[in-house]
C-alpha cells in the first residue's frame, strides 16, 4: 500500500525502521490483513516473513496502524484544502511529504476551519496591505501608513485600530508557519523544562506530592513516573505546572528578546536597524511568541510528554503482566486457598489437582472472634481429608495474621507436610463478581469464589488470571491516567502472546482461556466448551472442525496452539501444526521408526539433517522447529516452580537491621527501582542505583516480578515504614543507610523459616484488589507498592 506521496510506501518505511527487507514487511502485512494473528505468524509463517519474531511483528502492527491513520488524515487534509480552492502544487507536495501527524497538523493549521479570528476580521476590513507593507518596507512610518486605512464603516476607527488589525494578521502568519513551528518545538523540547509549584494553601492536602512542590527538570530527562505524578497533581488541583521554553536561571530577568523571538524575527526578516517600523514589527514578533506560539507549543509538548510517559508506563505494565502470567505454575497439586479477613473471617477453599472445588468453609481466627484453635483444627481436618500440599494465602487485609495462622498449622501438624505461599489477590474480587464466576461456580458465595481464585492462581497463574481484565490485575503504574485504548490494546497483546506461547489443553481450558487463543473469539470459545460438554473430550485436533462456526481459517489459526493430551495422535500434544504433519510422516519414514519411539528420542533426532525434509511448502525454519518439538513435545516455557526462603526470626519491620542479608521476592518493578518482599509484611525498595554495580537504565534489565533475589538491608525507617535494600551484597553499609561500593559484605547467617513463591506476588495494604489505590500520587500497583514500602 503506497502513501499519497507516491515516493515511499508504508511497507518500505516500516522496513527501514525495523532494519529488515521490505518484502518481509509486505508479507507480514498481507498475513495480518488476511486475518492472521501475530502469534500464528511468528510461529508458523517464518518462511513467509523471513523469520520476523513476535516483538518485531507487534512493532510492525503498531506502526502499520499509525501510518495508515496518518494516510487517512492526509487524505482528509488534502480534501479540506482542495475544497477551499487553496491547494496548489507546492502545498500538496509539502503535505505529501509530511512524515508525522504533528508535521501534517502544522501544515494544515493555516487552512483549518476555525472561528473568526481577529486576523480574519482585520483582513475583511482591508488591513492586509498595511501589514504586508510594514513587513516588506520597514522604513515606512507605521502611524502615517495606518492613517490611510482608517474607515469607520469597516470598523477601523483610527490609526491605532488599523495597526492593531495589521498586528493580528502578522501574529497569525508568524504563528502558523509550519517549518518555524517544527523548529521551535524541537528547540523548546531539547532546551526547556517542566516546572511545578504547590498551590497556595494546598501543602497539607497534597502532602503526597511534596516532592513536586518546587520542582524543575528538563523535558528530555523526565522519567514517565514523574511526568504522570505531576499531571496527576495538577488534575487534583494541588500543583501548578509551567512549560518553560528554556533553562533560564531562577530569578534572572530577561530584558531583551528571547532566542525564540529572535528566531521568529529572522524567519520573517524582522530586525532592529533603526527604521521607522522596526520597533512595531519586533512588538508583533514578541506578541506572536508570548500569546500564540508559546501557548501552542506548550500544549504540544504537554501532549508529547504525556504520550511519552504513557508509552513507558504501558510498556512497564505490559512487561510486568507478562512476567506475572508466565510465572512458574505450582502444577497439579491439591491446594488450599485462604482469603484473609478480620470481622468477616478467613474464607477457605480447597481445590483438587485439577482445580475442582472439593471443600470450602469460613474460619474466624482473628479479632473480634479470636477462635484460633478452632480455625487450626478446621484447616488441619480439611488438609488431611483432601491431601492438601500447598496453602495459597491472599495478600490483602489480614494477610500478615493469616500467614501466622498457616505457620502455626505447619508447625503443629508436621505430618501434613504443607508449604505455604503468599499469592497476589489483585483482581480476585473482580473475578468473584463476574458473570463467568457465577457461571463457573454458581453454588458458591462471592466471597468463597475469591478463595478459589487464589488457590487456582497458585496452581496455574496463566489459566486463572486470563479470567480477569488485565487492568484489574494491578501490575502497572498510574494505570488510571493512561489511555484506555492503548493500554487495553497492549495488555491484550501480552495476554495473547503468553497464552499462545504456553499452549492450551482444549479439553480442560475455560472459555476465557480459549478466547485468548489465536483465531478464537469469545463466542467461538463458548461453542468449543459447549461442544466439549455435549460430546465429551476432543480426541483429535481434526475433531475441532466439528464445532459450530469453527471454519478453516479459525482452525488454521488455533490448531497449533491447542493441545490434546492422551488423544489419538501423539502429535496433537505438541506445538507441531496439523498442516505440517506430513513432514513428520516423512521423518518417520526416513528413520524407520514409529512416532511413539521417535518422540523424545534426542540421539536420533539430533542426527537428522533438517535440510533433507525441506520442500516447497515447509522451509528450514519450520522443519527445525518440528525436530525441536519432537524432542520435547508440548514443553511448557515457564520456569520451574520454586519458593523463597524467608529468614527465621525476621517477622516484622523492627526485626530488620542494616547489614542483614536476606532472601526475598521481587513484587513489582518501576522505572526507579524494584520492590522486594523479605517476609516482614512491608515491601522494601531497592533503588535502581542499588540493583547492580553497572549502570542500569531499565531496572527490568536486572530483575522482574517474581524473581527470587538475595538482598542486603541498607536502612530501616520504622516510623515511616521504609526499608532500603541493595542487590550489591558487597556494599558496606554506612551510618545513614547509604552503601559504600566495593566493601566486603558482612553476612549474618539466617535460618530458614517460611516460604513465598516467585511469580509476581505482591503484599497488599487493603481491600483494593484491583490495584486502584491512588493514595501515593500514582495509580494501580505502583501506588500500592509505594504505599506498602512506606512512600505515602
Amino acid at each position: 500500500m503506497a502513501t499519497s506521496s507516491g515516493t515511499v510506501s508504508i511497507e518500505r518505511k516500516i522496513a527501514e525502521e525495523l532494519g529488515v527487507a521490505e518484502r518481509q514487511v509486505s508479507a507480514a502485512v498481507g498475513l495480518l490483513d488476511g486475518g492472521s494473528t501475530v502469534p500464528f505468524i511468528a510461529r508458523y509463517r517464518k518462511e513467509v516473513t523471513g523469520m520476523l519474531d513476535d516483538t518485531q511483528l507487534r512493532t510492525l502492527e503498531d506502526r502499520l496502524r499509525y501510518l495508515r491513520e496518518l494516510e487517512d488524515r492526509r487524505t482528509a487534509v488534502l480534501d479540506s484544502i482542495r475544497s477551499q480552492g487553496k491547494l496548489d502544487e507546492a502545498l500538496e507536495t509539502q503535505i505529501l511529504a509530511a512524515d508525522s501527524k504533528a508535521r501534517l497538523e502544522d501544515i494544515y493549521l493555516p487552512y483549518k476551519p476555525k472561528r473568526r479570528t481577529k486576523a480574519q476580521v482585520a483582513r475583511e476590513a482591508g488591513l492586509e496591505p498595511l501589514a504586508d507593507g510594514l513587513l516588506n518596507e520597514p522604513g515606512t512610518d507605521p502611524q502615517a501608513a495606518a492613517a490611510a486605512f482608517v474607515d469607520a464603516d469597516k470598523g477601523v476607527a483610527d490609526a491605532q485600530a488599523a495597526l492593531d488589525g495589521a498586528r493580528a494578521i502578522l501574529v497569525e502568519r508568524f504563528a502558523e508557519d509550519a517549518d518555524l513551528l517544527g523548529e521551535l518545538r524541537e528547540k523548546m523540547w531539547t532546551g526547556g523544562r517542566l516546572k511545578s509549584k504547590v498551590r497556595s494553601g494546598k501543602e497539607e492536602e497534597g502532602a503526597k506530592f511534596a516532592d513536586y512542590f518546587d520542582f524543575s527538570e528538563p523535558y528530555t530527562k523526565l522519567p514517565s513516573h514523574r511526568i504522570l505524578a505531576m499531571f496527576r497533581g495538577e488534575k487534583e488541583e494541588i500543583l501548578d505546572l509551567t512549560m518553560e521554553p528554556d533553562e533560564t536561571p531562577e530569578g534572572e530577568v530577561i530584558t531583551g528578546p528571547s532566542e525564540f523571538e529572535t528566531r521568529i524575527a529572522q524567519r520573517f526578516g524582522v530586525a532592529d536597524k533603526g527604521r521607522a517600523a522596526d520597533t512595531w514589527l519586533l512588538g508583533c514578533v514578541r506578541w506572536a511568541w508570548r500569546t500564540k506560539i508559546l501557548l501552542h507549543l506548550g500544549i504540544d509538548l504537554r501532549m508529547r510528554l504525556r504520550q511519552s510517559a504513557e508509552d513507558d508506563a504501558v510498556a512497564v505494565f505490559a512487561a510486568n503482566l507478562r512476567d506475572l502470567l508466565l510465572a512458574a505454575p505450582a502444577g497439579s497439586r491439591a491446594t488450599m486457598g485462604l482469603d484473609p479477613g478480620f470481622r468477616t473471617g478467613v474464607k477457605v477453599a480447597v481445590v483438587d489437582a485439577t482445580g475442582k472445588v472439593v471443600a470450602h468453609d469460613t474460619i474466624y481466627p482473628h479479632q473480634p472472634a479470636n477462635r484460633w484453635d478452632e480455625a487450626l483444627a478446621k484447616l488441619a481436618k480439611l488438609a488431611h481429608a483432601h491431601q492438601v500440599e500447598l496453602i495459597a494465602i491472599g495478600n490483602g487485609t489480614a494477610s500478615r495474621e493469616t500467614d501466622k495462622l498457616a505457620d502455626d498449622l505447619i508447625k503443629k501438624f508436621t505430618d501434613l507436610k504443607l508449604t505455604k505461599v503468599m499469592v497476589s489477590e489483585a483482581g480476585a474480587s473482580v473475578y468473584s463478581a463476574s458473570a463467568f464466576a457465577s457461571q463457573e461456580l454458581p453454588s458458591l458465595d462471592v466471597s468463597i469464589r475469591g478463595a478459589v481464585s487464589i488457590a487456582r492462581r497458585l496452581q496455574d497463574p496463566l489459566a486463572e488470571l486470563v479470567k480477569i481484565d488485565p487492568k484489574s490485575i494491578g501490575v502497572g503504574q498510574y494505570q488510571h491516567d493512561l489511555s484506555e485504548v492503548s493500554l487495553s490494546r497492549s495488555l491484550d497483546a501480552v495476554v495473547e502472546d503468553c497464552v499462545n506461547g504456553v499452549g492450551v489443553d482444549v479439553n480442560t481450558a475455560s472459555a476465557p482461556l480459549l478466547t485468548r487463543v489465536s483465531g478464537i473469539g469469545s463466542s467461538l470459545a463458548e461453542s468449543i466448551v459447549a461442544h466439549r460438554d455435549q460430546n465429551g473430550p476432543f480426541r483429535t485436533r481434526t475433531a475441532l472442525k466439528e464445532v459450530a462456526r469453527l471454519g478453516p481459517k479459525a482452525f488454521e489459526q488455533c490448531a497449533g496452539f491447542l493441545r490434546i493430551p492422551g488423544g489419538d495422535d501423539p502429535l496433537d500434544t505438541s506445538a507441531v501444526h496439523p498442516e505440517a504433519y506430513p513432514v513428520v510422516r516423512r521423518i518417520l519414514s526416513a528413520t524407520g521408526t514409529e512416532l511413539p519411539s521417535l518422540i523424545g528420542n534426542s540421539p536420533v533426532l539430533k542426527k537428522l539433517d533438517p535440510r533433507k525434509f525441506v520442500d516447497d511448502t515447509f522451509g528450514l525454519p519450520t522443519v527445525t522447529d518440528i525436530l525441536a518439538e519432537l524432542d520435547k513435545p508440548g514443553r511448557d516455557p515457564r520456569p520451574a516452580f520454586k519458593t523463597a526462603t524467608f529468614a527465621e526470626g525476621v517477622d516484622k519491620l523492627s526485626d530488620l537491621k542494616p547489614g542483614m542479608t536476606l532472601e526475598g521476592v521481587v513484587t513489582n518493578v518501576a522505572a526507579f527501582g524494584a520492590f522486594i518482599d523479605v517476609g516482614v509484611h512491608q515491601d522494601g525498595l531497592a533503588h535502581v542505583s542499588a540493583l547492580s554495580k553497572n549502570f542500569v537504565k531499565d531496572p527490568r534489565e536486572v530483575v522482574k516480578p517474581g524473581d527470587i533475589v538475595r538482598v542486603k538491608v541498607l536502612d530501616v525507617d520504622v516510623p515511616r515504614k521504609r526499608i532500603s535494600l541493595t542487590l550489591r551484597l558487597d556494599d558496606e553499609v554506612t551510618p545513614g543507610g547509604r552503601p559504600e561500593r566495593g566493601a566486603n559484605e558482612r553476612r549474618q547467617p539466617q535460618q530458614p523459616r517460611r516460604q513465598q513463591q516467585g511469580g509476581g506476588q505482591r503484599r497488599g495494604g487493603g481491600n483494593d484488589r484491583g490495584g486502584n489505590n491512588s493514595n501515593s500520587g500514582g495509580g494501580g500497583a505502583l501506588a500500592d507498592a509505594l504505599k506498602r514500602a512506606g512512600y505515602r
